[in-house]
């Protein structure tokens, strides 16, 4: 069981059966009254997002949660196809459950694949991925004063903001958490 001090960003709870994970968590101190912490979770199973309060002495349960290494093979119309690195068994997860993040996931890859009760519930891409660049408008020369950027698309459909500089046929890295543009490779 958590008390309110371990209720923490990015810790997986679980709630009504079901893990969530932590987004956001802001700790009132109330006076003479006690703590009073504000979370907001998201489902890990559905994806919905829950607000929640804890009071004084109110606990939660960890969510029984493991990690596995596991190989993205392909995408399908509503799930992720994988394979786990040390049995080879393969497991689907709905489109839904990576959430913006399906937009990086390159055949190959290796990610991180989150286990509820023995079954795949979530994963989580390599931080940093590299991508080729498809198609990119040239930059404008002379349009140079300040942070401009212009939108590229990646290989795999992203599509982001990439300095002017960028251009077709590049190998980029971008933060997968994030969305943007880190460097050219």
């Amino acid at each position: 069981m958590l008390n309110l001090s371990e209720i923490k960003l990015g810790k997986i709870i679980e709630v009504n059966n079901e893990p969530f994970l932590v987004v956001n968590a802001d700790h009132h101190k109330m006076g003479r009254g006690g703590a009073i912490l504000k979370v907001k979770l998201k489902n890990l199973i559905t994806g919905n997002t829950l607000n929640k309060t804890f009071q004084g002495n109110d606990k939660a349960l960890e969510a029984n949660t493991e990690k596995k290494k596991a190989n993205y093979m392909y995408k399908g119309d509503a799930n992720a196809y994988l394979m786990d690195n040390a049995s080879y068994e393969q497991f689907e997860i709905p489109l839904e459950a990576v959430g913006e993040k399906a937009k990086f996931l390159k055949d190959g890859i290796d990610v991180d694949a989150l286990y509820f009760n023995n079954n795949p519930v979530a994963i989580n891409l390599p931080i940093k991925m590299e991508f080729k660049v498809i198609s990119a408008p040239p930059g404008v020369k002379g349009n140079s004063a300040g942070n401009v950027t212009k939108q590229i698309e990646l290989e795999g459909g992203a599509t982001i903001n990439a300095p002017l500089f960028v251009n077709e046929g590049d190998v980029i890295r971008v933060n997968t958490d994030t969305g943007e543009y880190v460097e050219r490779v």
